[in-house]
């Protein structure tokens, strides 16, 4: 095996290139990186536009040229030595990142790069140099002639150490200048650096505080969520929990009337318990079971009430949101839209039921929501949140119901004026088992005690008569009476009606003003 600066050849004449010559590395070579090593062994990289850094050398202390050619050979038949033209000046190759050139043979030169240089290789390695790197020789070119005896410049190697030093003070520079980048394009918000702390609290991308839209879910809940209140009954055998919201500052809380049924007159304690913790015993100021609706009174004045919409403006599409405590969940907030408008519902309350014109929407409702608010976009309450559609097998389906706004202010107010309730009627009584277009008045013969119509009532003094079928109120069908019922309820009393009635293969109308009675 020969080293570097042995010829394997005679003297003055040219060492055949080995295996050996190509596979020369430094004693010290940094680590093999498989992501940046030379992909093709043996075939070193394309030279650099300019000659390497000086400060990490290819091979330091290699010898800048390749071995002597061979001497001119003669021409043919002149006995004149012939000196062909001088090769190229020698290339550089190009460093690896491990500090050294790739290892290898190399049988052919490669060809030109794109930016036209000659591709590097690995030369001719003479006796006495090192393992340098030359230019190699390009198709069509007679070797390169030896043109001077003079002595070559020896080009002094750089030591290891230094290198080695000047490599560590690279890369620590480079880790500081990434530091100090880094906090200079993405501050530390955390420590106060750079951007105000103040930014977290409101956050540069989120909606919270002054940036949130007033008109999204989250809007329209931030605002909502501090009027709406959770409601216990307390009694002896148990109790029951429920949703309720703020009418007016002075204390005055709407809630349904099947939520404080058990603490009627004394049975029970009502808690009032407001979003910030605290507690508040309610009194109860009325309720009325026909409209499912309730007035509680706690010792505060300090109240933020919510505002009551107007339900008759509210159309089948429009956004709404659900607020309350469902399955005891305290400010649980659910969205939906208006599904359907003047649903007749009837709930069923011990041994009362509510007759209720509902809103019908998609926003989830269950159990404890009852009495919390369905309000619109704008944050308005259009409706009371009252029952919820079941199936015996798959419990609650998605629809929920709401008591429309307008009949919460009339009973809320007539309740905080009087303490009581009234509700419309017309002194007729209807008969569940017709099943004729329309809604019928009970017959004579089907009355057992019953007056098919009130004297002196208000359908009496219309012309209404028993047996009498009602197809239609106000040029709106009815197909039941519950729906009779409730559409007249959705009225006040002193309102006045028109009821369409079948008569002799025609229809005719009636108007009827509406009376008052007193609700349970």
């Amino acid at each position: 095996m020969s080293t570097p600066g042995e010829g394997t050849g005679a003297p003055g004449e040219p060492r055949p290139r080995t295996a050996s010559d190509a596979a020369w590395a430094p004693t010290s070579a940094a680590p093999h990186n498989p992501a940046t090593a030379n992909p093709n062994p043996g075939v070193p990289t394309n030279p650099p536009a300019s000659p390497p850094n000086p400060v990490a050398p290819t091979n330091p202390g290699a010898a800048t040229t390749g071995a002597l050619p061979p001497p001119p050979a003669a021409a043919p038949g002149s006995g004149i030595p012939h000196t062909p033209p001088a090769a190229p000046p020698a290339a550089w190759s190009s460093p690896n990142l491990a500090g050294y050139a790739a290892p290898g043979p190399r049988a052919e030169p490669s060809p030109p790069n794109r930016a036209g240089h000659p591709p590097s290789g690995f030369g001719q390695q003479g006796a006495g140099a090192g393992p340098g790197l030359t230019g190699p020789h390009q198709a069509g070119l007679p070797p390169a002639t030896d043109t001077a005896a003079r002595p070559r410049p020896r080009r002094r190697g750089v030591p290891a150490g230094v290198v080695a030093l000047l490599m560590a003070l690279c890369l620590l520079l480079g880790i500081l200048g990434g530091i100090v980048g880094g906090r200079a394009l993405f501050p530390d918000r955390s420590t106060g650096s750079g951007m105000p702390t103040s930014d977290v609290a409101t956050g540069s991308g989120g909606s919270a505080g002054g940036d949130m839209n007033p008109d999204s879910v989250a809007g329209i809940a931030a605002r909502v969520l501090p009027s709406t209140v959770y409601i216990e009954v307390r009694t002896g055998a148990g109790g029951s929990t429920g949703s309720g919201f703020v009418l007016r500052e002075d204390g005055y809380v709407v809630t349904n009337a099947h939520v404080i049924a058990a603490a009627n007159n004394g049975a029970g304690q009502v808690i009032v318990i407001f979003p910030d913790g605290s507690q508040e015993e309610a009194e109860i100021i009325g309720s009325t079971s026909d409209y499912d609706l309730a007035v509680l009174r706690v010792d505060r004045d300090d109240l933020t009430p919510l505002v009551l919409g107007d339900s008759d403006a509210v159309v089948v599409g429009e956004p709404v949101v659900a607020i309350g405590a469902p399955l005891g969940l305290e400010g649980t907030v659910t969205a939906g839209i208006v599904s359907a408008l003047d649903r007749p519902v009837s709930v069923a309350g011990g041994s009362e039921r509510s007759f209720i014109n509902a809103i019908q929407t998609d926003a989830a409702i269950n159990p404890g929501n009852s009495g919390g608010p369905l309000v619109n976009a704008a944050g308005e309450v259009i409706g009371v949140n009252t029952a919820i559609a079941t199936d015996e097998q798959a419990g609650a389906i998605g629809l929920g119901f709401a008591i429309p706004s307008v009949q919460v202010r009339r009973t809320a107010e007539q309740i905080i004026e009087t303490g009581r309730a009234t509700y419309p009627i017309i002194g007729a009584t209807l008969t569940g088992d017709y099943t004729g277009e329309g809604v019928q008045i009970v017959p004579t013969d089907e009355a057992d005690g019953v007056d098919p119509v009130t004297p002196g009532g208000p359908a009496e003094e219309a012309g209404l008569q028993a047996g009498d079928v009602i197809v239609a109120i106000d040029g709106e069908p009815v197909t039941t009476a519950d729906e009779l019922i409730v559409k007249i309820r959705s009225h006040a009393p002193g309102d006045v009606i028109t009821l369409t009635l079948l008569e002799d293969g025609g229809e005719r109308e009636i108007e009827v003003t509406l009376g008052e009675r007193e609700s349970e």
